[in-house]
């Protein structure tokens, strides 16, 4: 695996900033501009990259391509194609995007109707636009699994990457996310060996976090950081590793840098590498 971390650290050049990760260990980074940068910058950040041996693991959308606002969701598909160009010209392993929702006020909230057959032929359509209208070559266009939006669980995301029917759409796994049951939490060991085999061969990236039961009714689950929770995150190396020796395990949703770095010490140190 190589591990990466999805601040992109205070930095003052592409090349601090490339240098800051090496010097971690890291092997792998998330792309910190997006299109608009220009591609002067955009080249810039590539190539210091290159030159400290980095692999560009992934560019982030994060954008609301099923807005309600059919205006606003042509406007983030449009961004979504060119972040996808982006990464396709960077040689990203994937751009990533949660699927989205028009049925709340939070673009990536839980909705009962984000599990509708409606919102499914959406999501379906809106994934094969960008990827057609980009026609990528060396990036996969990926969704992030999510706790209360398509893909929730291996199978789902099996269906949606049929449905898509496309082969440049590849899976973003967090299984974090994905952890929101009883038999996923305790037997978490089981769930990681389930994902990676149902999803065997179309995995371009995945997320490591933790996640812990918090000791109050009712049954309530929060993400933390790596070591604070109960993952079994020798085996989702382990795992990870055997999917593609160079697979992105990205460290995210942490607050500060130095979260980040203490989070990525303890993990190099847990994992011995």
């Amino acid at each position: 695996m190589y591990l990466g971390v999805s601040s992109s650290l205070a930095h003052s050049s592409p090349e601090d900033w490339a240098s800051k990760h090496k010097d971690l260990g890291l092997k792998c980074v998330v792309f910190p501009v997006d299109f608009n940068a220009g591609k002067d910058k955009v080249k810039a950040y590539k190539e210091a990259a290159d030159k400290a041996g980095l692999s560009i693991a992934e560019v982030g959308i994060w954008k609301n391509t099923l807005a309600a606002d059919l205006t606003e969701r042509k406007r983030m598909i449009d961004y979504s194609v060119g972040q996808l160009e982006m990464a396709d010209e960077i040689g990203a392993r994937c751009c990533v995007n949660v699927v989205g929702t028009p049925y709340g006020p939070r673009w990536d909230g839980g909705y009962r109707d984000n599990f509708s057959p409606e919102l499914w032929d959406m999501a379906v359509k809106m994934i094969q636009e960008i990827i057609d209208r980009v026609k990528p070559k060396n990036t996969k266009f990926s969704i992030e699994s999510m706790p209360w939006m398509i893909p929730s669980g291996p199978d789902e995301y099996l269906r949606l990457i049929e449905a898509v029917d496309r082969p440049e759409f590849g899976a973003h796994l967090d299984v974090v996310n994905m952890i929101t049951s009883p038999d996923r939490y305790f037997f978490n060991d089981h769930f990681l060996e389930e994902c990676f085999s149902k999803l065997k061969g179309k995995i371009c990236s995945c997320h490591l976090k933790d996640i812990n039961l918090k000791q109050e009714y009712t049954f309530q689950l929060e993400e933390c950081a790596c070591g604070k929770g109960t993952l079994d995150i020798e085996l989702f190396a382990k795992l990870a590793t055997a999917e593609d020796p160079e697979m992105p395990m990205i460290i995210e949703h942490l607050t500060t840098d130095e979260e980040y770095l203490d989070s990525v010490k303890y993990v190099r140190q847990r994992l011995g590498c």
